[in-house]
């Protein structure tokens, strides 16, 4: 690729006000055909912020080794998950690609080997909250995949190579969950919001305080914070889509959060907006 062509790239997306940065706690698939308090929360984030140009999804429900983005210019709809109703696998999410914003992409994250990948689409990570912000389907959605190799340190500062597309009107958006042990899930109180395990109000309360504090690096060492986070964290896939969130935060940006509650026990709704 010469440098015409890489310029050509750049200037697909015009300079904008500097977009701001989502992380969106996505729970049960059935959101996506359910109407609750979150996803009314989901739809008015979209109605607060600028009409994106394009968006970026950081999934936990794309978890490789290595990083992948992308590139197709029709990404399918992934049903990835079993034992929910005909209705849920009936949606379609129509969204374009964007190959020209993958490979900006790549650029931005040289020297980082990142593949383009056209077998993959939309996850249920993506399409189960976009879907509400952007019911037409009619703004060009990647997803960048979270490489399991690595720790979330050199996630967080892999986000901010990113951060010149904000100010190219895209949308970067984690999607996943701060608190998600699925093992530990109170069946009882599966749709009872507010409901949580007293180390889950706990863990809740700490990464709460420390977001709203800008205090980003006990965030990033949680294996260190206690057994709270330990039983919270299981497993970092659906955590390190809020650290690229953080990554992308400018030390003069206000950070704030809502659809702020837990529910089933062990799952929090908590997701932030960065601006």
């Amino acid at each position: 690729m010469n440098l015409n062509d890489l310029q050509k790239i750049s200037n697909s997306f015009g300079n904008t006000e500097r977009m701001p940065v989502l992380f969106l706690g996505h729970g049960s698939p059935m959101n996506a055909i359910e109407e609750n308090q979150f996803v009314q929360g989901f739809r008015k984030a979209a109605k607060e912020i600028p009409q994106p140009n394009a968006i970026i999804c950081i999934s936990a429900h794309w978890y490789t080794a290595g990083t992948f983005v992308t590139a197709m210019d029709t990404p399918k709809t992934i049903h990835d998950f079993y034992g929910f109703p005909k209705a849920l696998f009936d949606v379609q999410y129509p969204a374009p690609g964007s190959p020209e914003l993958a490979q900006e992409t790549i650029n931005l994250l040289t020297p980082i080997e990142v593949e383009k990948d056209f077998n993959w689409g939309l996850d249920h990570g993506a399409w189960s909250v976009i879907k509400h912000m952007y019911p037409d389907a009619n703004i060009p959605i990647i997803q960048l995949s979270i490489d399991y190799t690595k720790s979330a340190q050199y996630h967080f500062e892999l986000a901010k190579k990113l951060h010149s597309l904000r100010k190219k009107g895209i949308l970067i958006i984690g999607s996943g969950n701060i608190v998600h042990n699925l093992r530990l899930i109170d069946w009882k109180n599966i749709n009872t919001v507010g409901a949580g395990w007293d180390w889950a109000i706990e863990a809740r309360e700490k990464t709460n305080n420390w977001l709203l504090d800008g205090n980003f690096q006990p965030i990033i060492d949680y294996q260190k914070q206690g057994i709270s986070l330990q039983y919270a964290i299981p497993t970092p896939d659906h955590y390190l889509p809020l650290i690229y969130t953080l990554g992308l935060k400018n030390k003069s940006e206000n950070l704030a959060l809502f659809n702020d509650q837990l529910i089933g026990g062990s799952l929090s709704m908590t997701s932030v907006r960065i601006e």
